[in-house]
């Protein structure tokens, strides 16, 4: 596979001088690989693995996200903090998240209305309705409690599942996932496993690069990330279920950690998820409909 060819299925690419922001312009978040991060004249510059410099606008970014291979000093990391721009440590193209830096003096706005809503149990249950409603576009849910909703939920995705194994002719068992137990699990559940991890990572990536954060939720609740799962549900039927069941039919058998991943990235391009993300975000929280995507 030529050069190209890779920069095409990444989900990030490579940052140079020309795909820089403008400074009237505010980036929610810019990935980088393999380099380093350093000051010079009290700007923050990125030396890439063959020596290339670019300078970074840090004060138009509202998050860097790490990936394998980065290094950063620790002057680097204190003109980031003044600049209110935080910093994420990741896997390859943010399919995995390890970590979060932010600034204790870093923007709240978003942090807040995210509280504020998720403390009234009102607009609680509104922004609910907004996520299954993405799911049951045609269901009357105004009446609907929470509870009520997650059992439709519950028969819808095991509906879902049962297609799909007649659409692609896999068997299924159920859904099975032990932690730390990987391998237990059979080929179909390994990639929805695989897939759902590394959404994820991209979900948490970008929640945090735009100031909410992933531990206050509005379904799930009792978790790590409640609302990364809240917002992975919107997505899940494509990237992961059907996803799994696709590449149970096409590996025959042998699990493949680099195909589900290839797959995986190109249904993330395809669906342009690193945009619509933000846009659903904004529609779950506040209702505006006019924030989805029209094409």
């Amino acid at each position: 596979m030529s050069t190209e060819e890779k920069e095409r299925n990444r989900l990030f690419i490579k940052i140079t001088r020309e795909s820089l922001p403008q400074v009237k312009d505010k980036y929610p978040f810019i990935y980088l690989e393999r380099g380093r991060l350093e000051i010079d004249d009290s700007s923050v510059k990125w030396i890439d693995s063959e020596g290339n410099v670019v300078r970074l606008p840090i004060a138009t970014i509202q998050t860097l996200l790490l990936g394998p291979g980065t290094s950063i000093t620790h002057e680097a990391i204190k003109v980031m903090a003044a600049a209110n721009c935080g910093v994420c440590w990741v896997g390859e193209d943010s399919l995995l998240f390890y970590a979060v830096g932010q600034s204790p003096t870093s923007d709240s706005r978003n942090l807040r209305k995210q509280v504020k809503i998720a403390s009234d149990e009102k607009k609680a249950l509104a922004v609910a309705r907004r996520m299954y409603s993405r799911r049951f576009p045609t269901a009357e849910l105004t009446d609907k409690s929470l509870q009520e909703m997650m059992g439709m939920e519950g028969y819808r995705v095991r509906d879902l599942y049962e297609a799909k194994s007649t659409e692609y002719q896999v068997g299924w068992k159920g859904r099975s996932f032990v932690p730390g137990k990987f391998e237990m699990g059979d080929i179909t559940n390994q990639i929805m496993t695989s897939a759902n991890a590394a959404l994820y990572g991209i979900l948490t990536s970008a929640i945090y690069s735009m100031g909410y954060t992933p531990h206050i939720g509005f379904i799930h609740s009792g978790s790590p990330l409640p609302f990364v799962y809240d917002m992975a549900d919107l997505y899940k039927e494509y990237l992961s279920i059907d996803l799994a069941f696709f590449l149970t039919r096409e590996m025959a058998g042998k699990y493949n950690k680099h195909k589900v991943a290839s797959e995986f990235r190109k249904r993330v391009i395809e669906t342009d998820l690193l945009a619509q993300i933000g846009l659903d975000i904004k529609e779950m929280l506040e209702g505006d409909k006019n924030a989805r995507r029209t094409s």
